[in-house]
């Protein structure tokens, strides 16, 4: 007597779609993860050769290279400079400011006005420069 054997059948598991899923995953994880900055300061530097003006009347910085400093028209003393930003800070919508250094200013004076800005809660800094002439 011959005993038919039962064929075991293969247990399948089509994990095309369980891939599928996990590439989305990873790449929604991806494109979705925050990356560290490294510390400094952003700024939107206007372009030289244009001519695309931007109109900011909150805070306008001017620096001489003689030292003197106006904010808004009015003198200020460097050491003053961030009491008075965070003072003038909530009556303005817009939190930027223009600065206009001469080009004999040094360059430490112009970093420490920045930074103080930056300190104050100001958010933009634009630096002012002049339309070069074509020759």
């Amino acid at each position: 007597m011959q005993l038919l054997e039962k064929k075991k059948k293969k247990v399948v598991i089509n994990i095309t779609s369980l891939i599928d899923v996990l590439f989305l995953l990873l790449i929604f994880f991806m494109v979705s993860s925050t990356f560290l900055e490294q510390p400094g300061m952003k700024l939107e530097l206007p372009e030289t050769k244009s001519n695309a003006p931007e109109k900011i009347e909150n805070f306008i910085l001017e620096m001489t290279p003689d030292g003197v400093i106006n904010l808004n028209g009015e003198p200020v003393q460097l050491e003053t400079l961030e009491d008075k930003f965070k003072e003038m800070l909530p009556e303005v919508q817009e939190k930027s400011l223009v600065l206009k250094a001469d080009k004999s200013v040094p360059h430490g004076s112009v970093v420490k006005v920045m930074d103080l800005a930056k300190l104050s809660g100001l958010e933009k800094i634009v630096i002012a420069t002049k339309v070069q002439q074509e020759d």
